[in-house]
C-alpha cells in the first residue's frame, strides 16, 4: 500500500517537473518578447522593455530552480548570439556592455523571489514584497555594472539606470501581482 502511494507521488512530481521544465522555455520566450518591446531613452544606455515583468513572474510562478533555468536559457541564447536581448541583439558583448549587469540580475532575481515566497507565503503582500526584492536585485546588479562601465560613479548610474524606470517597474509589479493572483485564485477554485 505504501509503495503504491509513493509511486503515485513520484509520478506526480515527475509530471510537475516536466511541466515546469517546459515552463522555463516558455518564460525564456516571454523574456525575449519583452526585450522586443524596446524604447530607447536618449539620456541613458538602458532602454525601457517589458523584460523585468517576465523575469519577476518567472521567479514567482516557476520558483527558484525553474525560474533560474528560464533566465539561464535566455541569457545563454543571447550570449551565444541569438538576438534575444533588448533591441533584438545578441552576443557576449551585450552581456559585457552597459546593460549586462541587469542581465546578471535577471539570473539572481528568481532565487530571491522564490526564497521570500517560501519564507512568508503566496499572499498578495508577500508576492508584492518578493517582486520588489527581485526588482531591487536587478537594479543593484545593473547599477553596479553600469557604474563600472561608465566610470562615472554609483550616483550617476542610479540616475541613468534606476530613477527613470522605477515608476514603470512598479506598474509592472502591480500588473504581475494581479495576474499571478487571478490565475492562482482560478486554480484554487477549480
Amino acid at each position: 500500500m505504501h509503495t503504491v502511494k509513493s509511486l503515485a507521488t513520484k509520478r506526480i512530481l515527475i509530471r510537475r517537473d516536466i511541466t515546469m521544465f517546459f515552463g522555463s522555455f516558455i518564460f525564456a520566450l516571454f523574456i525575449t518578447m519583452g526585450a522586443f518591446v524596446y524604447i530607447p531613452l536618449p539620456f541613458t544606455p538602458v532602454p525601457i522593455t517589458l523584460q523585468v515583468l517576465f523575469v519577476l513572474l518567472a521567479g514567482v510562478i516557476l520558483g527558484e530552480r525553474f525560474g533560474t533555468l528560464s533566465m539561464l536559457l535566455y541569457t545563454g541564447a543571447g550570449a551565444i548570439g541569438f538576438p534575444v536581448f533588448a533591441g533584438a541583439v545578441g552576443g557576449i558583448s551585450v552581456v559585457l556592455g552597459p546593460t549586462g549587469g541587469y542581465i546578471v540580475g535577471f539570473l539572481v532575481a528568481p532565487l530571491i523571489i522564490s526564497a521570500i515566497i517560501k519564507k512568508i507565503g503566496k499572499g498578495i503582500v508577500a508576492t508584492s514584497l518578493a517582486m520588489l526584492a527581485g526588482l531591487f536585485v536587478i537594479y543593484l546588479f545593473g547599477v553596479v555594472h553600469l557604474s563600472v562601465f561608465l566610470a562615472n560613479g554609483f550616483g550617476t548610474a542610479v540616475k541613468l539606470g534606476v530613477i527613470p524606470f522605477v515608476a514603470g517597474d512598479l506598474v509592472k509589479i502591480a500588473l504581475g501581482v494581479i495576474l499571478v493572483h487571478s490565475v492562482w485564485r482560478k486554480a484554487w477554485n477549480s
